[in-house]
C-alpha cells in the first residue's frame, strides 16, 4: 500500500496591516480587539500583532505605509511559494514581490488575484535562509 501525503487546506495564517502612524494604529487595535503588539526580532518599523490566538488565529504584523493603495494582506499557507506562484500566473494573476526568505522562519511571496486583490503566500521552512 502506498502512502499518500495528506494534503493540508490553504488556510490563512499572517496578515499585515499598513499605517500611516504606527503609535495610532497600536493604540486603536489594542483598544479595539486587546491584541498584544510588540517590535518584531529587532526589526525598524514593524511590529508583530498577537492576536491571542489558542484557537488557531492568525498572528499578523503592523508596518509603515509603503503607498497610499496598500491595504491588508492576508498571508496563506502552501507547500510551495514557487509552485503556487506558478500557478497563480497561469491562472491569470501576478507576482508582484517575488518568492522571499524570512530567515529560520520560511518564505513568502505577494501576489494579485484577477481582480486586482493582493494577497500573499507563505511557505514555513526553518532551513531558509
Amino acid at each position: 500500500m502506498s502512502k499518500t501525503k495528506k494534503k493540508t487546506p490553504a488556510s490563512i495564517v499572517w496578515f499585515n496591516v499598513p499605517a500611516d502612524d504606527l503609535k495610532r494604529a497600536q493604540k486603536f487595535y489594542r483598544g479595539l480587539f486587546g491584541w498584544k503588539i510588540k517590535p518584531f526580532r529587532g526589526m525598524k518599523d514593524f511590529m508583530e500583532i498577537d492576536t491571542g490566538g489558542a484557537d488557531a488565529s492568525p498572528n499578523g504584523g503592523l508596518t509603515g505605509r509603503n503607498g497610499s493603495e496598500e491595504s491588508i494582506v492576508n498571508y496563506i499557507s502552501v507547500d510551495s511559494v514557487d509552485k503556487f506562484s506558478a500557478k497563480i500566473e497561469k491562472l491569470g494573476g501576478k507576482i508582484c514581490m517575488p518568492k522571499t526568505a524570512v530567515p529560520n522562519m520560511g518564505y513568502f511571496a505577494v501576489c494579485q488575484d484577477t481582480e486586482n486583490n493582493g494577497f500573499g503566500l507563505w511557505e514555513s521552512d526553518r532551513k531558509a535562509k
